[in-house]
């Protein structure tokens, strides 16, 4: 986290000089947003990965059978680009990579291991998501905006179960990942020179073929405006990615939500 509070130092340094005695332009008319800083989220997992023979897997707590933390600090990563009044694009990045240790209290079948009682659980659990985001103003004010978006999220979850020990060698890996459409609203509310709110909703659920999923994204932020470019920003996340497939070769079921509060700082040009 060291590099991620030193490169958020250093956009509110280079922005501090910017304009510091101009105009409180509308953040509604922002050209170009980078937003950097820390969310401390609460998650919950759960999680089912069913052998290729076609035993059903065991119905795991990450957190309370495979030791997953519970909270932890995470780094917050945005850009926006604006493409005439109406247009812009943004970039999100979120990653949520935890570590676990635990001893196996009951049976567990993950894939094609079965995890005995007394074992000695190694797991891991990381949540990868990026997010392409467009968006169209159909408001577009000094005060307000009002933008409808569609978002292409390429989501990578990787999940292992480890055991070694003088007798027993178990390293099970599982790995989804693929693109999902996320439509969605961003809105952009400026109460005065220096406070503005931002949030945004992007969601959507599926079903194709022997798959089911669904993608929600959850955000409010209120801004303070140091400086016309330079903004800290205290704020709301929820993220929430539910994927289950029934194909038998590879049949499963990975539901993840993590929110919390976050922090960050932004600069605006």
């Amino acid at each position: 986290m060291i590099k991620y509070g030193i490169a958020a130092l250093g956009l509110g340094f280079l922005a501090s000089f910017a304009h510091a005695d101009g105009d409180y332009a509308s953040p509604t008319n922002d050209r170009i947003r980078v937003s950097l800083g820390a969310m401390r989220p609460s998650n919950s997992t759960t999680l089912q990965v069913d052998s290729s023979s076609g035993l059903p897997g065991t119905i795991v707590s990450g957190e309370n059978q495979f030791g997953l933390d519970s909270s932890d600090i995470e780094p917050k990563f945005q850009v926006m680009v604006r493409a005439g009044e109406r247009n812009r694009l943004r970039f999100d990045y979120f990653t949520l990579d935890r570590t676990g240790n635990a001893i196996v209290t009951q049976p567990i079948v993950f894939r094609d291991a079965v995890l005995q009682p007394g074992d000695p659980l190694q797991s891991l659990l990381n949540l990868r998501l990026f997010t392409v985001t467009y968006g169209y103003s159909f408001w577009h004010s000094e005060k307000l905006e009002i933008a409808a978006t569609l978002g292409i999220t390429a989501v990578d979850i990787s999940a292992q179960a480890k055991v070694q020990t003088a007798t027993v060698h178990v390293n099970q890996l599982e790995n989804v990942a693929g693109p999902y459409p996320t439509p969605g609203i961003d809105v952009t509310w400026v109460a005065s020179k220096r406070f503005y709110f931002d949030g945004r909703v992007q969601y959507l659920g599926v079903h194709v073929d022997h798959f089911d999923g669904s993608l929600g994204f959850f955000e409010l932020d209120a801004l303070y405006r140091y400086r016309p470019n330079l903004s800290f920003a205290l704020g709301y996340n929820y993220v929430k990615a539910n994927l289950s497939s029934t194909q038998s070769s590879n049949a499963g079921l990975f539901d993840i939500s993590t929110k919390g509060p976050e922090l960050f700082v932004r600069v605006a040009f």
